[in-house]
């Protein structure tokens, strides 16, 4: 939520013509993600990767690497303990 609000505030003199009045706050932001259907965002995600494969349909995309590649997500997902016994708990980061 924190890097959306810091993408927003590139375009706050913006805010109106998006629909957000004059200010936006991540608490507001996070109750209005909470009631909005999270297929608006699956639809919008499968147009970005249909819109990415054309892109590199079109282009020369040889990277010429010769092991594997990955992709890490580090978003964090909360979990219940009761239902998720295996997870450890904690308070603070990785040190």
């Amino acid at each position: 939520m924190r890097d959306l609000m810091i993408g927003l505030e590139a375009h706050k003199s913006e805010f109106y013509h998006l629909g957000f009045g004059k200010n936006v706050t991540r608490s507001n932001l996070s109750k209005a993600n909470e009631r909005r259907n999270y297929r608006i965002f699956e639809e919008f995600a499968y147009h970005l990767i249909d819109e990415a494969r054309r892109v590199i349909a079109i282009k020369d995309f040889d990277l010429n690497i010769k092991s594997n590649v990955y992709a890490f997500d580090s978003s964090t997902i909360d979990l219940c303990l009761s239902v998720s016994s295996w997870a450890e708990f904690r308070k603070k980061g990785w040190s």
